[in-house]
């Protein structure tokens, strides 16, 4: 627990490093401290270093451990991030202990979180999880090469109008996890891919808040800083290796 402060300030000091270097201001990027795996008690330790966003990435950890970070807290509440992939059936679950999702990434599930958001009396912030590097492990709208092939342009656009309609729920942008690669340079072009899709999305949808592009994670988030990520996902460079819920 002792490592987490130093470990946070260096993350802090390179999200600012990389941002001055493009001439952003630091202050437009979110720092998410992902806990996936670590206790309740790294979390608290997190926070009293300053952190007030966290992320997690199964449901089931989350709802277990907020209410625990919480009950050990004095001070504001943080925020909390689903950043994983979430299933329809927990869905309600998302809604009763989640503040924001990163991960909308097919029609049935913006469906089901608009239900439960719109039960539960609030409108629930969003995010599209993109899959622009048409890696197949990963999650997302099918987006890989998105700027040269106009059907599936088209066919994206057209799902994104009908979530744009879903009462009880915010789109605020996109999300994306780049592949993982030994250099993160050769990962620029999907952090810009991405970026250059939130663009194309403003023009299309000007009435719609497309504020955030959720990029950049513990080996490659400088190079997303570069590239406009206004909300990067560590967590590894904050808590350490992950414990033993890896496995589970």
């Amino acid at each position: 627990m002792t490592d987490i402060g130093h470990n946070l300030a260096r993350v802090q000091e390179r999200i600012a490093e990389a941002a001055l270097r493009v001439r952003r201001d630091p202050a437009e990027i979110t720092l998410v401290a992902v806990a996936k795996t670590h206790p309740a008690e790294a979390v608290v330790a997190a926070y009293q270093a300053g952190i007030r966003h966290f992320g997690e990435n199964r449901v089931e950890e989350g709802a277990t451990k907020i209410p625990a970070v919480h009950a050990a807290i004095s001070g504001p509440r943080p925020t909390w991030h689903m950043v994983g992939h979430v299933q329809s059936r927990k869905a309600q679950v998302v809604v009763a202990h989640f503040d924001t999702v990163h991960s909308i990434d097919r029609l049935k599930i913006a469906r089901r979180l608009s239900r439960f958001a719109q039960e539960a009396g609030r409108a629930l912030p969003v995010l599209l999880e993109c899959n622009v590097s048409g890696e197949e492990t990963k999650f997302g709208f099918d987006l890989p090469g998105w700027e040269q092939d106009e059907a599936r342009r088209k066919a994206f656009f057209a799902v994104v109008e009908e979530i744009l309609a879903l009462p009880g729920l915010s789109v605020q942008g996109l999300m994306t996890m780049a592949p993982l690669v030994t250099d993160p340079e050769t990962v620029r072009p999907v952090f810009a891919s991405l970026c250059s899709l939130l663009d194309a999305l403003r023009e299309r949808f000007p009435a719609h808040d497309w504020r955030h592009l959720s990029m950049g994670m513990t080996d490659d988030f400088e190079v997303a800083v570069g590239e406009g990520a206004t909300m990067v996902r560590i967590g590894r460079a904050i808590f350490g290796r992950r414990g033993k819920l890896e496995s589970q």
